[in-house]
């Protein structure tokens, strides 16, 4: 039986003050808290739709990632500080508490926050929101849950992301 666990995040964004854009996910999935980078699942597909929107080879180790985020202007976090989760299950998610995003918005010139997922918007648009006054675009889950949507259709409403 699966167990319900309050877990902290324990990832840091990434961001610098060339930062143009924020990608938000929900809270890391078990394979990212593992790896303390974001997107580690193997099937997730955020790192192989990012990098066919920027047109660059797919970065393979952490460090790569995070070169490959600042380079195209790309600021990631989640919306979640902590929660309880089973696994890495979006519907499982409750007891709440928002990242504080202050940090990002002040060293940043942020045009425009994108969230991975309905799940990342739903909890964006209750906690985040109200606080920002930011209004946030919802972009199909890169996620292997989101099966339905092949890599292709990914790509094409990703593009969104290089336009800012």
């Amino acid at each position: 039986m699966a167990v319900n666990m309050r877990i902290e995040h324990p990832i840091e964004p990434v961001y610098d003050s060339a930062s143009k854009i924020l990608i938000l996910g929900s809270f890391p999935s078990v394979k990212s808290r593992e790896q303390c980078f974001f997107y580690g699942h193997k099937q997730n597909r955020f790192w192989k739709v990012t990098a066919a929107v920027f047109n660059e080879e797919l970065p393979q180790t952490i460090e790569e990632k995070r070169a490959f985020l600042l380079r195209n202007q790309i600021a990631v976090w989640d919306v979640i500080a902590s929660c309880d989760i089973v696994g890495s299950s979006d519907s499982s998610i409750a007891n709440v508490t928002a990242n504080d995003l202050s940090r990002i918005l002040a060293a940043a010139d942020i045009r425009q926050i994108f969230c991975n997922g309905a799940k990342s918007y739903e909890l964006y648009c209750k906690y985040i929101e109200p606080v920002t006054g930011r209004k946030a675009i919802k972009l199909p889950s890169t996620s292997p849950a989101n099966a339905a949507k092949s890599q292709e259709a990914l790509v094409k409403d990703w593009q969104v992301i290089a336009g800012n």
